[in-house]
């Protein structure tokens, strides 16, 4: 259930004063008067596509993955193991 539909069924149905859903949510008075008073669904954050840090690496990681999945239980590496050779990969001594 979205975040703004909660704040609405507390102040309408459930009669919560604005105050007691400022307290529960940790949102400002003025940010719950705000929702309830205009007919926002959803918030909408415009966040920018970024690039992961794994991106060059990642052929390489869903390869050792794949590997790995072959192999019986006792033979693979574990994520300590594949984290020190991403490290070595990454940053070559």
């Amino acid at each position: 259930m979205g975040f703004l539909s909660v704040i609405r069924r507390w102040a309408l149905r459930d009669k919560m004063p604005i105050r007691e859903i400022a307290r529960r949510t940790g949102l400002s008075r003025n940010t719950v008067k705000k929702y309830l008073r205009e007919g926002i669904v959803e918030p909408k954050f415009k966040t920018p596509p970024r690039p992961s840090k794994l991106d060059p690496y990642a052929d390489r990681l869903s390869a050792w993955l794949l590997t790995q999945t072959r192999k019986s239980r006792k033979e693979r590496r574990t994520v300590k193991q594949m984290h020190a050779d991403l490290v070595t990969l990454v940053f070559p001594a």
